[in-house]
């Protein structure tokens, strides 16, 4: 990003912390440290034992975004294919009567996009984000997961930061590139 325009990059830490009163201290630390509480995602298998922390989102959960996108490529792909078979196969496409070849290609194109983003968005949502699948087992042994989002100056600041206030939190590594929604 520019850093003229003061846009600096984000790295998301991971933490796997043991209870929700250590997950609360954190919190106070990470706020303290000039954290906004809007850069924190808390998930556990029971929302309700998460108190008032921030929990994570639906976008933060599932694969929704990741396949959102991925249907919004294949469907527009599909369209232009269509439309390319229309156009190159006069008998598939003689009920089209005077539609322009252009207008054609890109309705059809438009349409499968949007077609394919709605559809593997619905399966999307169904499926627990793959970026999380390296938790899965400690979370449902009732740890609670901690994402933060930091610029990438402050990595080493808030992992120090935590570590030494809460050595027995677990570190569980920095994602290089944050989703932009979630």
């Amino acid at each position: 990003m520019n850093a003229k325009r003061g846009c600096t990059t984000r790295r998301r830490l991971y933490f796997i912390l043991p209870d929700t009163k250590m997950a609360e201290n954190v919190e106070d630390e990470l706020l303290l440290a000039r954290i906004d509480e809007g850069h924190m995602h808390f998930l556990s298998t029971f929302e309700s034992t998460l108190g008032r922390l921030p929990k994570a989102s639906v976008l933060q959960k599932t694969d929704l975004a990741h396949a959102m996108a991925v249907g919004l490529v294949a469907g527009g792909l599909t369209g232009i294919t269509l439309g390319l078979l229309l156009l190159f196969n006069p008998a598939w496409g003689a009920g089209l009567g005077n539609v322009s070849t252009f207008g054609m290609i890109l309705g059809l194109s438009v349409g499968g996009a949007i077609f394919g983003c709605w559809v593997s968005g619905m399966i999307g949502i169904s499926c627990p984000s793959v970026r999380l699948r390296a938790f899965k087992k400690r979370i449902e042994q009732g740890n609670i997961l901690l994402m933060v989002d930091v610029h990438k100056e402050r990595v080493e600041e808030i992992t120090r930061l935590i570590k030494s206030h809460h050595p027995e939190a677990d570190v569980k590594g920095v994602e290089a590139t944050i989703p932009a929604f979630p």
